[in-house]
């Protein structure tokens, strides 16, 4: 037989087999690896775990924010809560008359609370008095707040120096004898109540002066122990007979009354007036033409629960001697300085703090623009501002 002839690699691997003892040496180097790698990949997510829960909880001891945070732009502070500085916010009326109606269970103030009054203007567009009315504030910063509700895409034409400047507030469409109306009033009261400094509200519109000057105001109702709304019980068509049996039993027609839409009110009685939701219903449900929400509602709400609180009258001059659904109104030729003078003493007999008194009418309406020539002539005279 011939030998079997063998190639070089055929050769190669009869006679030089695998070390058993390289394959092990092998295998054992690419596990470490795999351990090594794997090591690495846990320590990392192990430091990293560590390093956001100390930097978290670090915070509680040693917060950056204490550090980097602009306090103007993202802290809250006092002043903000307790004197809103702008008066533009995107709350609903239910968000804002919940936020108006809190009540601090303290009674100290963590500040320098110096009493306010709240001028609160419900207008359709232009103010015509605002010159007039800016001579009345002028020197008296610091003891009083404007709010004006207009038409909601109406722009003030004021100067920035203007006290109207600035203050309007976010406005809802108004019609004249439904209860938007009252909507208009409570979301004045609202607004006015978010300053904490605010302690007495007037209702006034555009067509209202002051007939007296500004510390005369302040000091009258400052210091009044009583809220100016008025309301009587007038059994007429125009009284009782607008109430609606479907109030019952919530309100009866011995607790219905009627008053001047004109109120001015403490801030005890503005926050019970914003609060209510129960009894304003009623109102939006069963008062509606010929009744007349703005007429009714407060004057029947605060004899109802608050009667020993009010004075039963209003401090705003009108004049319904003419007749019919609308008062009289003044233009040029009726401003004297004995008509001013005739608002002034008009004979009327009205309390003030329980005493007989002679002053009754802070302010008056109902004037047309065309009478504010002639009172801006006499204001530092006659009406002494």
């Amino acid at each position: 037989m011939k030998p079997i002839l063998k190639t070089r690699a055929e050769e190669d691997v009869d006679y030089f087999p695998s070390s058993p003892k390289k394959d092990r040496s092998l295998m054992k180097a690419v596990s470490t690896l795999v351990i090594f790698m794997a090591g690495i990949v846990l320590g990392l997510s192990i430091s990293a775990h560590f390093t956001r829960y100390f930097s978290t909880h670090s915070d509680l001891f040693f917060p950056k924010a204490m550090y980097s945070a602009n306090c103007d732009k993202e802290c809250s502070s006092i002043d903000r809560f307790v004197k809103p500085v702008h008066l533009t916010h995107g709350m609903s009326d239910e968000e804002l008359f919940w936020r108006a109606s809190l009540v601090p269970k303290k009674e100290e103030y963590p500040f320098e609370r110096v009493p306010k009054v709240a001028f609160m203007f419900m207008t359709r567009g232009p103010l015509p008095f605002s010159l007039l009315w800016d001579r009345f504030f002028k020197g008296r910063e610091g003891l009083f707040s404007v709010y004006v509700h207009s038409l909601p895409d109406y722009k003030m034409n004021v100067s920035e120096d203007s006290a109207f400047f600035g203050r309007q507030i976010p406005s809802e469409e108004v019609e004249w004898g439904t209860v938007s109306l009252v909507d208009a009033e409570k979301r004045l009261l609202a607004n006015a109540l978010l300053d904490f400094s605010n302690e007495r509200f007037v209702l006034l519109s555009e067509s209202c002066i002051p007939v007296f000057n500004f510390p005369t105001v302040y000091e009258y109702l400052i210091n009044s122990a009583h809220s100016f709304v008025q309301s009587y019980d007038e059994d007429s068509p125009h009284g009782r007979g607008r109430y609606s049996h479907r109030m019952r039993p919530y309100i009866t027609l011995t607790q219905w009354r009627k008053g001047s839409e004109w109120f001015e009110l403490n801030r005890e009685l503005a926050i019970e007036v914003v609060s209510d939701s129960k009894y304003y219903s009623l109102f939006r449900k069963y008062c509606k033409p010929s009744c007349y929400p703005d007429e009714h509602y407060i004057p029947t709400y605060l004899n109802m629960f608050h009667g020993g609180l009010n004075a039963n009258r209003s401090v705003t001059w009108v004049d319904w001697s003419r007749g019919g659904p609308h008062p009289a109104t003044y233009g040029r030729e009726s401003i004297t300085k004995g008509f001013i003078q005739s608002i002034r003493n008009n004979g009327t007999a009205c309390t003030y703090n329980n005493k007989p008194t002679s002053l009754c009418y802070l302010f008056a309406r109902k004037f047309a623009p065309s009478a504010l020539e002639p009172l801006l002539n006499m204001s530092s005279t006659v009406l002494d501002f």
